[in-house]
């Protein structure tokens, strides 16, 4: 299914101005209950076991298979790039389908995986872009590193922009906001269904 959708079409477009306010906390707070969503739906099914990671820079979840382990880092998704075009001309991206994620996060995922040689996958959960996700539904996102580390190499600068920061960046002093991000298209990933104890991940699991 192809997530490429002329937004200059759509009779219900997402706000096309930036409001200059990113609650870092909301945002943390939203991907930590999808988290345990996760957690849960892969605890499900027979013979793994998920529980949130608790090492300092590691993805949010470990997920162990026998004597396998993996790692999954959860992004919630609740502002759409509408200026993609513009900003980025050559990225290959539309709104419709454009994902971010923080760059320093990304190479830091890449190093874990090259040096511990584990499995990382990325996962988004999505809920307020009406032309993907309907109202009230939650859907799941995903690829393994090793796919989004290829588009890295691909794309270079053409797909990493820093925005302003805002207000909600700052905590207790720290500016902990994203500010560098990297972005990515819904069709460069895979759906995984909740309903499936996300089995479409698990089924990539080498």
């Amino acid at each position: 299914m192809s997530y490429i959708i002329n937004c200059e079409n759509c009779r219900n477009r997402c706000d096309g101005k930036s409001k200059g306010t990113y609650i870092f906390e909301s945002d943390a707070d939203y991907s930590e209950r999808r988290e345990q969503l996760v957690i849960d739906g892969i605890n499900a099914l027979e013979g793994y076991s998920a529980k949130k990671c608790e090492k300092d820079g590691y993805p949010d979840i470990e997920v162990h298979k026998g004597d396998k382990l993996f790692y999954i880092e959860i992004k919630a998704q609740r502002r759409t790039f509408m200026s993609v075009g513009r900003l980025l001309p050559e990225s290959d991206l539309v709104p419709s389908e454009t994902m971010a994620l923080n760059l320093s996060d990304l190479e830091r995922y890449i190093r874990i995986k090259d040096k511990d040689g584990v499995q990382v996958f990325i996962m988004w959960c999505l809920e307020n872009r009406p032309c993907v996700v309907k109202g009230g539904e939650t859907k799941f996102f995903f690829n393994d590193v090793n796919e989004f580390e290829a588009l890295l190499a691909k794309y270079g600068d053409k797909r990493r922009f820093r925005r302003k920061s805002g207000a909600g960046d700052v905590v207790n002093g720290q500016h902990k906001g994203v500010v560098v991000n990297y972005h990515f298209s819904l069709d460069e990933m895979i759906e995984a269904r909740i309903e499936n104890g996300f089995s479409e991940l698990t089924k990539l699991v080498k």
